[in-house]
């Protein structure tokens, strides 16, 4: 099953983590201007109908593209660069 996160309504713990992210960020430009809101109805075919979910299909191309930009190979480097970074938490929502 394809998986889709929820969206929280913006809270202050995130309006909290913006101010800590440099307006010139390239994680913060990059949000503002990425969309990719269309990836869902591109795998949806390729999902079963029952099941668990998956991991978020923009999340897991999010993750891809901060591997990318990081230049890391290895899933789990990738997470816990992940987990450190603010700027890369608040790419990935």
């Amino acid at each position: 099953m394809v998986g889709k996160r929820k969206q929280l309504s913006k809270n202050c713990l995130s309006a909290a983590i913006e101010d800590y992210i440099p307006k010139n960020n390239l994680y913060r430009r990059l949000k503002k201007v990425l969309d990719l809101s269309f990836l869902y109805e591109i795998v949806k075919p390729y999902y079963g109908k029952c099941g668990q979910k998956s991991v978020d299909t923009v999340v897991f191309f999010k993750l891809q593209l901060v591997a990318h930009f990081e230049n890391l190979c290895s899933e789990r480097a990738l997470i816990k660069k992940s987990q450190l970074r603010l700027d890369i938490l608040h790419f990935l929502d």
